[in-house]
C-alpha cells in the first residue's frame, strides 16, 4: 500500500522520493530513482496478420471481394469492441501487467493455430504463387476453415486485453504530481506510437512480401516468434515497473454504477428535496458539481430523503460518473472517422492488386505492404508534431500542450475527409484507364497505372493517425478516473471497431441496393466494373457530416480535472 499523506514539512527525504499511488514489484512505495521503466510489446504480431488478411481470404479461402471486406471489418470490429470487457476485468480485479502476460500466452497460442491452419492450404505450394491470378483454385476444407476463423478470433481475445492495458500500464510508468515526469507523460502516446510504428514500418513490408511471395504459414509463424521475444523483454523489466494502488472501497465501475443506480431511484423527489440539491449544488458545492447532467445529482441524497435509509453518493462519485457521461457526444461522433480508417485494410488492398506494382524486372510490391506508408508517415511526423509543432502552437495558444485534445483529434478528422476525396478522384482514374484500354471485362489484367498513385491517401491516413488516433488515446485515457485508465484506453479503441461494423453494414446495404435487377454492385468482384469511387464519395459526405457535428460538441466540452478519481 501506498503510504498515507503526510504534511509537506515533515516529510522525510525517503517519502519525498516515492511516487504517491504506486508500489514496485514487491509491493512497497515505488521510489522514483529506482522505478519508472516500460516494456513495449512488439505490435507487429497483430498487424502481420490484419494488413493482409483481405488477400488471404480472397486467395487460399476463396472469399469474394465483398465478403472478404465485411469479414475483414466484422473481425476488426469485434477485435477492437471487446477490449472494453477485458479492460473492466483488468482494471477491476486481475491489474493491467497481470493481464498483459496472460494475453502475451494467449496470443502465442493463437498465432501457433493461426500457421497450422495455413499448412492445411494447398495454396502455399509454389504452383499455385505461379498461378494465383488464373483464380483456378480449389476450395478450403472444412476444417481449414474452422481453424482458421478459430484462430483469428482467439487473437482477437489476446488483443483485446493486450493493447489497452499495455498502453494504460505504459502511461502508468509517470507520475503526474511530478514536474518532470508529467511534462513527459504529455508526449507519451506520441512517441509510443512512433515507436510502435518505426518497428510496424519494418515488419509490414518484410511480412507482407513473405506471405505474398513466399509462404503463408511462414507469413503467420514469423509474428509468432516475434511475440515469444516481446514477451520476454516484457518479462525482463518486471523489477522496474511502478503498479498502481487500488482504492481500499469499491472499485470505480460499482461507485459509477451506483450514481445511477440511486440517481433512477430518488428520479420522483418532492419539491422540497429537490430545491435542497439545488442549494446544496449552488451554494458550498458549487466549486466541486458541474452544472451539467444535474439528474445525477440526485444520487446525492441519503438518509435524509429516502425512506430505506441509503447511504448517499459522495460529490466526487457523481462528478466520475459525469465524467463518463461527458465522453459518450465525443465517441459517438468520432464513428464516421472510423468508418473511413477502415478502408485502409479492404478496398485499398483490393485496388492495388489491380494496379502495376512492378519495381525493375522481376519484382512486384505487395500491394498490403502500402499500408506501411501510414506507419511510416506516424514515424516521420511524430518528432514534427512533438518538437516542432507542438513548441510553435505554444506560442499562439499559451497552452503547454500547444492545442487541446479534441483541437487535435478535430484535425485529424478533417484530413480524413480530404483523404477521402483523393481517394474518390484516384479510383475514378483508374476506372478511366481501365475504360480506354478495353481492359474492362479482364479482371486479372494489370491496369497501366502505377500504384504509388494510392500512396497520398496512405500518406493522409498516417496524419489522420498523428492527429485523432493519437488524440484520442490521450484525450479518452485522460478524461476517466485514474482506475478505468485501461477502460479509458479501449473507448478509444472501440471507436474504430464500432466504425468497421458501420462500415461493414454499410457495405451489406449498398451491396443490396446496387446489385439487385442485374446490375453491377459498386462492389463487384472485378473491380473495374465496381465503382469504389462511388463509395468514397460517400463516405467523404457522411465524414463531413460527422465533423460537423463533433465540432459542436467539442466547442462545449468541459474538461475534467487530470486525475480525477
Amino acid at each position: 500500500m501506498a503510504p498515507n499523506a503526510m504534511p509537506e514539512s515533515s516529510r522525510s527525504p525517503l517519502l519525498e522520493d516515492t511516487v504517491a499511488g504506486a508500489v514496485d514489484h514487491k509491493g512497497l512505495p515505488a521510489k522514483r530513482s529506482t522505478s519508472g521503466g516500460t516494456g513495449v510489446a512488439e505490435r507487429a504480431a497483430y498487424y502481420g496478420v490484419e494488413a493482409n488478411l483481405v488477400n488471404y481470404l480472397t486467395g487460399p479461402l476463396g472469399e469474394s471481394t465483398a465478403m472478404a471486406a465485411k469479414n475483414v471489418n466484422t473481425w476488426y470490429g469485434v477485435t477492437t469492441l471487446l477490449p472494453l470487457i477485458e479492460a473492466f476485468v483488468a482494471d477491476s480485479y486481475l491489474g493491467r501487467y497481470r493481464t498483459v502476460v496472460i494475453a502475451s500466452l494467449l496470443y502465442i497460442l493463437a498465432l501457433g493455430l493461426l500457421t497450422m491452419s495455413a499448412t492445411l492450404s494447398s495454396h502455399n505450394s509454389p504452383d499455385y504463387r505461379h498461378t494465383q491470378k488464373t483464380m483456378s483454385s480449389s476450395s478450403p476444407s472444412q476444417l481449414q476453415e474452422i481453424l482458421f476463423f478459430l484462430s483469428l478470433y482467439l487473437v482477437t481475445v489476446a488483443e483485446g486485453g493486450h493493447k489497452p492495458c499495455l498502453q494504460a500500464f505504459g502511461a502508468d510508468q509517470f507520475d503526474g504530481e511530478d514536474p518532470k515526469e508529467c511534462k513527459a507523460k504529455s508526449s507519451y502516446f506520441n512517441w509510443l506510437n512512433f515507436s510502435l510504428a518505426s518497428g510496424l514500418s519494418l515488419s509490414l513490408l518484410i511480412l507482407t512480401y513473405v506471405q505474398d511471395k513466399l509462404s503463408w504459414v511462414l507469413g503467420f509463424g514469423i509474428p509468432c516468434i516475434m511475440l515469444v521475444v516481446a514477451l520476454l523483454l516484457f518479462l525482463a523489466g518486471t523489477n522496474t515497473y511502478r503498479y498502481s494502488v487500488k482504492r481500499e472501497e469499491n472499485n470505480a465501475f460499482g461507485r459509477i454504477s451506483k450514481v445511477f443506480v440511486e440517481a433512477a431511484r430518488n428520479w420522483r423527489l418532492s419539491p422540497s428535496s429537490e430545491k435542497a440539491i439545488e442549494e446544496g449544488v449552488q451554494g458550498t458545492l458549487s466549486h466541486q458539481c458541474s452544472p451539467k447532467f444535474k439528474f445525477l445529482n440526485k444520487a446525492l441524497l441519503g438518509q435524509r430523503f429516502s425512506e430505506e435509509g441509503r447511504k448517499a453518493c459522495s460529490i466526487n462519485e457523481v462528478e466520475e460518473a459525469k465524467a463518463i457521461l461527458r465522453l459518450i457526444p465525443i465517441w459517438s461522433t468520432s464513428l464516421i472517422y472510423a468508418m473511413v480508417q477502415a478502408q485502409s485494410s479492404t478496398f485499398f488492398t483490393k485496388q492495388g492488386n489491380t494496379m502495376d506494382r512492378s519495381i525493375g524486372l522481376d519484382f512486384d510490391v505487395p500491394s498490403a505492404s502500402l499500408k506501411s506508408i501510414i506507419t511510416i508517415t506516424v514515424v516521420l511526423f511524430v518528432p514534427i508534431y512533438d518538437l516542432v509543432f507542438v513548441p510553435i502552437a505554444t506560442i499562439f495558444t499559451r497552452n503547454p500542450y500547444g492545442i487541446t485534445m479534441l483541437q487535435r483529434v478535430g484535425i485529424g478528422l478533417s484530413l480524413s475527409t480530404i483523404s477521402m476525396a483523393i481517394a474518390a478522384l484516384v479510383e475514378m482514374k483508374r476506372l478511366r484507364i481501365a475504360q480506354e484500354h478495353g481492359l474492362v471485362d479482364m479482371p486479372n489484367a494489370t491496369i497501366p497505372m502505377r500504384i504509388w498513385w494510392l500512396v497520398p491517401q496512405y500518406v493522409l491516413f498516417g496524419l489522420n493517425n498523428v492527429f485523432a488516433n493519437i488524440g484520442l488515446q490521450e484525450f479518452f485515457y485522460d478524461q476517466v478516473p485514474n482506475e478505468l485508465r485501461s477502460i479509458g484506453i479501449s473507448l478509444s479503441i472501440s471507436i474504430l471497431g464500432m466504425g468497421s461494423f458501420l462500415s461493414s453494414f454499410l457495405i451489406y446495404f449498398l451491396e443490396k441496393i446496387t446489385g439487385g435487377d442485374d446490375q453491377e454492385s459498386w462492389f463487384n468482384d472485378n473491380l473495374n466494373k465496381a465503382h469504389l469511387d462511388y463509395f468514397y464519395w460517400l463516405l467523404l459526405g457522411l465524414n463531413a457530416l460527422g465533423l460537423a457535428t463533433y465540432m459542436h460538441f467539442a466547442k462545449s466540452y468541459v474538461y475534467n480535472r487530470r486525475g480525477v478519481s
